[in-house]
């Protein structure tokens, strides 16, 4: 049988003609990727193993975002310790305050990641980077602190499930309602430890922004990694922003797939996931309970990009966030943050009555910037739902699009653009 698209990225890296699911393999390293909560960890066990420091200082990526700038005493000596490592070894692509963003829309940005690429992060998102053809995926920080210092990692060569896209998605349906629809049609588990690989005619209807957001909660349903054809749209983003040489790998004909599923673009609807997991899923319109709103983020890894705060601002231009609802909007990067100024989304967003937050992950993984107190609601562009996740074990989170998100700010409640007559 031929090989998926990851598995012939896993087989050049290995230096191997051709692997099979299951198989085990250790494969070189393009990047290695850390952040405030990871690294430190990564740093402690490096400094167990006997060598001269890292494998390659252009191919380490440390991004301090999660808790910066810092929220406290801890946060800071974690800041701290990856700063002083990063000074230490002389590491390239070290991003600090003012330099920094959430790591998954930074790295694409900084031109850092394209396709070919074999990629692991001490986060479980690093599965973003197959928006663009890249193999992506999580790691343990001692997995971390082994890719430093080695420049290679092993893997369990995953099987894979295609996803086949057709049609042309309605206006206010994006990639975040596309992932949401998947994961509550297979399940938190239904891709556990495989390549989750979308092809069809539908991919040219969405954005390298919709890409990036669908490859992103690749580990939602329980993918190893979640990974896009390269085709116009991936090059001509890799080209915009990278000068690192890239490589282009396409499935075989006869790639062998544990399971296929259509997926429809043309009938898909904004989706909600309701707590506690995200794939506990429903359209908008079999949505009969009213959820009203203590809480709206639109922000993250997931959904805090340019095109994100652009939907948003469309929704709530001219309008007021209702009353008794924070309404915080997070860009995920500086270059956004400024995107966003020059545009007027940021004008339109305070004047509504939203707040905005330098770059970070923040109250996505309970951090800061927006906790939840006991009983409240959270309507959110963030990507998981889980019992606790932005605060007390009593609140609760639904996951959104930013088009839902902002119609919920501006009427109170969970909501559709519908709601207000758009």
């Amino acid at each position: 049988m031929g090989m998926t698209m990851t598995q012939k990225i896993l087989a050049a890296h290995a230096g191997l003609n051709e692997v099979k699911a299951g198989q085990l393999i250790e494969a070189d390293l393009d990047l290695v990727l850390g952040n405030d909560i990871t690294a430190p960890v990564a740093i402690k066990e490096m400094e167990k193993i006997k060598g001269e420091g890292v494998f390659n200082k252009d191919k380490i990526a440390l991004v301090l975002d999660h808790f910066v700038p810092n929220k406290d005493i801890k946060s800071a000596e974690n800041c701290k310790c990856v700063r002083e490592f990063a000074q230490k070894h002389e590491i390239t692509n070290f991003f600090d305050v003012g330099d920094m963003g959430i790591e998954h829309a930074l790295l694409p940005e900084k031109g850092l990641t394209v396709a070919g690429d074999v990629i692991i992060g001490a986060d479980s998102h690093t599965c973003t980077y197959g928006a663009l053809g890249a193999f992506s995926t999580g790691v343990g920080s001692t997995d971390m602190a082994a890719g430093m210092a080695t420049g290679k990692a092993w893997f369990k060569v995953p099987s894979a499930i295609k996803f086949n896209m057709i049609g042309k998605p309605s206006k206010w349906v994006s990639g975040k309602d596309v992932i949401l629809h998947i994961i509550g049609k297979i399940g938190v588990d239904g891709a556990r430890y495989k390549s989750m690989e979308f092809v069809g005619e539908g991919i040219q209807h969405l954005s390298i922004d919709d890409r990036f957001t669908i490859a992103n909660m690749a580990i939602e349903a329980g993918g190893k990694n979640g990974i896009f054809p390269v085709d116009d749209v991936a090059l001509t983003y890799i080209k915009e922003r990278s000068k690192k040489p890239y490589t282009i790998y396409e499935a075989d004909v006869d790639a062998e797939y544990d399971e296929e599923y259509t997926i429809d673009l043309s009938t898909l609807e904004p989706t909600v996931a309701f707590p506690h997991l995200p794939e506990n899923t429903k359209p908008i319109s079999a949505v009969t309970e009213e959820v009203k709103a203590d809480q709206v983020v639109i922000g993250s890894c997931t959904n805090g990009r340019i095109d994100d705060l652009r939907i948003a601002a469309e929704i709530i231009r001219g309008e007021r966030i209702a009353k008794g609802v924070r309404c915080i909007i997070i860009p995920a990067t500086q270059e956004i943050y400024l995107q966003a100024i020059e545009e007027g989304l940021v004008k339109i967003f305070i004047e509504a009555g939203a707040i905005v937050s330098t770059p970070t992950c923040g109250p996505c993984l309970g951090g800061y910037m927006g906790i939840l107190a006991s009983g409240e609601k959270c309507i959110s562009t963030t990507n998981r739902n889980f019992v606790g996740r932005m605060g007390h074990v009593d609140s609760e989170v639904y996951l959104v699009s930013p088009a839902v998100a902002a119609a919920s700010a501006v009427t109170g409640k969970l909501n559709s653009p519908e709601a207000l007559g758009m």
